[in-house]
């Protein structure tokens, strides 16, 4: 166990710097705190760099059954003063734990050769919340993966890490370049895009969604790009009879998705 008591200390200066985006692309370790998620993260068999504490986890039942979880994984335990920790956490009322957990690497190919692939592509989405919030809707759809376009939020982000709700260690998450080779490789394997939009020609509930199925979730501002909408084998529309613009990009992927549910459960039903 090492303790840190000063905020000279490099390891805190390294959790500090851990806070943006550019240091967590150049090292591939993000945080990721509170009780919930590092148990989580440790369920999942995430690898974890280090867990830090203050001396109050480990007088909490729960938290104490977190530090021997990890420390029985091997994973180096930092213990520190409230006031260092305060510095070092993201939340505004830390509960006194964080994970230096590493990046982990999928790659496209991976997630389209999974069984009845399901795969959500994220267009420019600035919100981390909503980010987090499309990963756990989409882990509770039985998604394959997500693939997120240049101009998105970081998925590490911490606000995105918390609003998955634990999703992000079950879920693969990978960035992808612009260009043709992400959609030329669903088409490849007989995946259908479907392109969400306010114009699209198609109402949702008209499609057959029960194959390999794509979804392209656009930004809040801009929704998707043209280039896109054009690449799409579908542009798809939810019916808003309330005369509401457009939808949260979260609460449309969530429409979307559990309409695949249905659709997917319906066919097992009636052949069954």
């Amino acid at each position: 166990m090492v303790r840190l008591t000063s905020r000279q200390n490099p390891r805190v200066k390294y959790l500090r710097r851990l806070h943006r985006r550019s240091f967590r692309e150049q090292t591939g370790r993000f945080l990721v705190e509170g009780v919930k998620f590092v148990e989580e993260a440790l369920k999942a068999g995430w690898p974890v760099e280090a867990i830090v504490y203050t001396e109050r986890l480990g007088q909490d039942e729960r938290g104490a059954a977190l530090l021997d979880a990890a420390d029985r994984k091997g994973i180096p335990l930092w213990e520190t003063t409230e006031a260092i920790f305060k510095d070092v956490a993201t939340t505004p009322s830390p509960q006194g734990v964080l994970a230096v957990a590493a990046v982990r690497t999928f790659t496209p190919e991976e997630i389209v050769a999974r069984p009845d692939p399901l795969v959500v592509v994220v267009d420019g989405l600035q919100d981390p919340g909503n980010l987090g919030t499309i990963i756990r809707t989409a882990s509770a759809a039985a998604a394959t993966g997500v693939f997120l376009l240049p101009g998105t939020v970081d998925v590490y982000h911490p606000r995105t890490v918390r609003a998955s709700a634990g999703s992000i260690f079950h879920l693969p998450v990978i960035s992808v370049p612009d260009g043709e080779a992400w959609s030329s490789l669903l088409q490849q394997r007989g995946i259908s895009i479907f392109a969400t939009d306010v114009r699209g020609e198609t109402l949702l509930y008209d499609c057959d969604l029960t194959g390999p199925v794509a979804v392209i979730l656009g930004g809040e501002a801009a929704g998707t790009r043209p280039a896109l909408l054009a690449g799409a084998d579908f542009r798809v529309r939810i019916p808003m009879p309330g005369g509401t613009e457009s939808l949260n990009a979260a609460i449309a992927g969530a429409i979307f998705l559990f309409e695949r549910v249905r659709q997917r459960l319906k066919t097992s039903l009636c052949s069954g």
